[in-house]
């Protein structure tokens, strides 16, 4: 069958529990849904589970009354790569396999020699330096930022390079000057790591601070040719919403879109209904990860899925006005990759 336009959504680490090998990772026994099901057992998410969710994750704790009707079809995937971070699950979805996992500086935090050539190379006395939640790390760290003029860098599970900055006292623009040095600096085979991220923030005292949207990943670029490349070559559109841009360092993308939040993303994939393109519209939703996944939240995490379930519904409703208006084309194919990183646990 042929499709005019494919729109792929990622919930960005919603998973449906452990891959076989997910002990290898320190992750057994994670099941981002299935946690949330439990905790929150009256969440109503009724078009993801018209779409399946529940045929791939039984979930007989949901209290809320649970559709019929199925739509679409639905399948549980395996990550084949070696890793667990995003660039890792994102590039293969297009295609690439990685076979040697992406360095991580998890237990060790980064070299010496590395954070001595950062503080050269900005001017900025280095902080931090350790995996960290990025709300915690805030509340440790960001008051003798804003007081020094010091640096925080910190990492997490994934192969990461983060840098904190206050937008008002660091500035976005030092923020963004001190991580193009970082990302040329982690080139090096040693310490090359898969993301230096820009994590801009706001607040002046413990309990205050806040990231904003103005986040900005410095991404290494694919080692192959993807499925957007592929497209982009013969004269399909690629549009990237969210921080897919930043994941593939805009290879093989036609248009990118940003989003301040995962429900303005989704609102965007909406609004691509409208545009007169023909490929594919490639969304990554962050929120769920950055906001509640990552914090283990499962009821903040449960009102995020709520609020995109509802934005669902207006996309599969529009998607089925256009298909009755261009009859002549079943053209538009709705893909949910309800995606388990194997290091995200609820």
């Amino acid at each position: 069958m042929k499709y005019r336009r494919i729109f792929t959504i990622v919930i960005d680490s919603f998973g449906i529990g452990a891959m076989d090998n997910a002990a290898e990772y320190g992750d057994t026994g994670c099941d981002t849904f299935g946690h949330i099901a439990d905790k929150v057992p009256e969440i109503k998410i009724p078009n993801l589970i018209r779409m399946g969710l529940t045929q791939l994750h039984p979930a007989p704790v949901l209290t809320s009354p649970q559709p019929s009707d199925r739509i679409g079809k639905y399948a549980r995937l395996n990550e084949k790569s070696n890793g667990k971070d995003t660039m890792t699950g994102h590039w293969e979805m297009m295609g690439l396999e990685i076979k040697t996992p992406f360095q991580t500086f998890t237990d060790t935090g980064f070299p010496k020699e590395l954070i001595e050539a950062l503080e050269k190379e900005t001017g900025h006395r280095v902080i931090g330096n350790k995996a960290a939640s990025g709300t915690e790390i805030l509340d440790e760290l960001a008051e003798e930022e804003i007081k020094t003029g010091a640096m925080i860098v910190y990492t997490s599970s994934d192969s990461v390079l983060q840098i904190c900055g206050n937008e008002e006292t660091f500035g976005l623009d030092e923020l963004y000057r001190c991580c193009k040095i970082a990302r040329e600096l982690t080139m090096k085979p040693e310490w090359k790591v898969g993301r230096v991220i820009a994590r801009p923030y706001v607040g002046k005292k413990k309990g205050e601070f806040k990231r904003t949207a103005n986040r900005h990943d410095y991404a290494l670029k694919p080692y192959g040719k993807t499925a957007m490349d592929a497209l982009k070559e013969v004269g399909f559109d690629v549009i990237s919403i969210g921080k897919i841009r930043d994941i593939f360092d805009g290879e093989g993308i036609t248009q990118a879109i940003r989003s301040k939040s995962s429900v303005q993303g989704m609102e965007q994939t909406i609004e691509c209904l409208d545009q007169d393109f023909t490929g594919l519209c490639f969304t990554n939703l962050v929120d769920f990860d950055a906001l509640w996944g990552h914090r283990r939240n499962p009821q903040g995490y449960a009102e995020e899925l709520e609020k995109f379930d509802v934005l669902l519904g207006q996309f599969l409703e529009k998607m089925k006005e256009d298909i009755q208006e261009q009859s002549r084309q079943l053209i538009w194919i709705q893909n949910i990759w309800i995606w388990q990183k194997r290091g995200s646990q609820l």
